[in-house]
C-alpha cells in the first residue's frame, strides 16, 4: 500500500526567458502526479517571460496572485489576466501561445498542467479566461477561500478536479472534504501551516495519495493552494512542452 502522505519541496529553477520558478514537479524525484503534469510557482519581472512556444496533449491553468500576465495565441486570443484571475488553455492537438508580464514589478502566480486522457489528446485547442470576481469566494471567521476549479467555478476542465486558493489568519483553521477518488497535494505559498501532523513552510507540499478530509491549521498568516483531481490511470509521457 502506498504511503498516504509524502512531503516534497519545490526546487528553484529558471524557465522561459529568465523567469524564476519554484518547481514542485516535474523534477527527478517527482516527475508527475497523475493527473497533474507540472506545477510552477513563478515570479515574472519585466524583461522576462514566456514568448511564443508550442504545446499539445494537456490543459494549462495560470492563476495570478499579483500583477498581470498577457496571453496571446495562434487561435487569435489576446487578453490580460490580473490578480485573482485565471486563464486556461486546452492544448489538445496543438497550440502556440505566449505569456508575458503586463505589470512593472512582481507578476506572481502558479502554472498548473493537467493531463488529458488519451481519448482526448486530439481535441481542438481552446482558451478561457475567468476574472477574480467570477470565482466563488467563501469567507469565514479566520480566512477566505476562492474556488478556481470545482463546484460553482466557471473554469472548465476535461478532468474532474478541485483547485482552491486558501488564505488564513494566524491560528486559523480550514477543512475540505475531497472526494476519495481524487489524489493531489496541499502547497504553501506564504507562511507556515500544519496539515495532518506535518509542518509545512513556503515551497513545501504535502502529497495525498488517498483523499478524504483535509485539515489545515495556520501557524502564521498564510496562503495555501489545494490541488486535487481524479487520476486517469494512464502513463504520462512528457517531452518538454508536449504531453503525449
Amino acid at each position: 500500500m502506498k504511503n498516504a502522505y509524502i512531503v516534497r519541496k519545490a526546487r528553484e529553477t529558471s524557465e522561459g526567458e529568465s523567469v524564476d520558478v519554484k518547481r514542485l514537479f516535474p523534477i527527478p524525484s517527482c516527475m508527475n502526479f497523475d493527473p497533474f503534469v507540472l506545477w510552477d510557482h513563478f515570479n515574472v519581472e519585466p524583461g522576462s517571460g514566456f514568448p511564443d512556444h508550442p504545446h499539445r496533449g494537456f490543459e494549462g491553468v495560470t492563476y495570478m496572485f499579483s500583477g498581470t500576465m498577457e496571453h496571446t495565441d495562434n487561435l487569435g486570443n489576446q487578453s490580460r489576466v490580473g490578480a485573482g484571475g485565471a486563464q486556461r488553455f486546452t492544448a489538445g492537438s496543438g497550440i502556440v501561445h505566449s505569456e508575458m508580464p503586463g505589470t512593472q514589478g512582481s507578476n506572481e502566480g502558479i502554472q498548473l498542467w493537467v493531463n488529458l486522457p488519451r481519448s482526448l489528446k486530439g481535441l481542438d485547442p481552446d482558451y478561457q479566461q475567468v476574472e477574480q470576481d467570477d470565482f466563488p469566494l467563501t469567507e469565514f471567521s479566520s480566512g477566505r477561500v476562492r474556488t478556481i476549479a470545482g463546484e460553482g467555478s466557471p473554469l472548465r476542465l476535461h478532468t474532474a478536479a478541485l483547485y482552491k486558493h486558501v488564505q488564513l489568519e494566524a491560528g486559523g483553521q480550514y477543512s475540505e472534504q475531497v472526494p476519495e477518488s481524487y489524489r493531489g497535494f496541499v502547497y504553501v505559498v506564504e507562511g507556515s501551516v500544519g496539515v495532518h501532523g506535518y509542518d509545512l513552510q513556503v515551497g513545501d507540499a504535502l502529497f495525498v495519495e488517498e483523499s478524504g478530509l483535509i485539515s489545515i491549521e495556520s501557524e502564521s498568516e498564510c496562503v495555501v493552494m489545494l490541488c486535487f483531481g481524479r487520476p486517469h490511470g494512464e502513463p504520462i509521457h512528457q517531452y518538454g512542452p508536449f504531453v503525449d
